[in-house]
């Protein structure tokens, strides 16, 4: 079992930043990749960033590459999203998700989701 906890939405003007964490505990190790996904209200959950647990691999949907990234601090057991230049349509609930095995951009296939911290940006 893997158990995840978000934390750092808030709300931010456009051009602003916010970092989002993710406490990771339990069964996480060098064979999990994990995942930021995002879902804005009436849309689908939608792929953010990915990267294994070891922090390698990092891959990003084309709308935030250049403006986000993903990282750990291996010492706190932690994966973060730098989200940079914020736009209004970055609006949404974020969500950190674990899974064993490869790097993934499908939401369907992470097993441990956290509860998702909310991300507004305004104009």
């Amino acid at each position: 079992q893997v158990q995840l906890v978000e934390s750092g939405g808030g709300l931010v003007q456009a051009g602003g930043s916010l970092r989002l964490s993710c406490a990771a505990s339990g069964r996480t190790g060098s064979n999990y990749a994990m995942g930021w996904f995002r879902q804005a209200p009436g849309k689908e959950r939608e792929f953010v960033a990915t990267m294994y647990w070891s922090g390698t691999r990092p891959d990003y949907a084309d709308s935030v590459k250049g403006r986000f990234t993903v990282f750990r601090d291996n010492a706190k057991n932690t994966m973060y999203l730098q989200m940079n230049s914020l736009k209004p349509e970055d609006t949404a609930v974020y969500y950190c998700a674990a899974r064993m095995g490869l790097i993934d951009r499908i939401p369907s296939d992470y097993a441990y989701w956290g509860q998702g911290t909310q991300v507004t940006v305004s104009s």
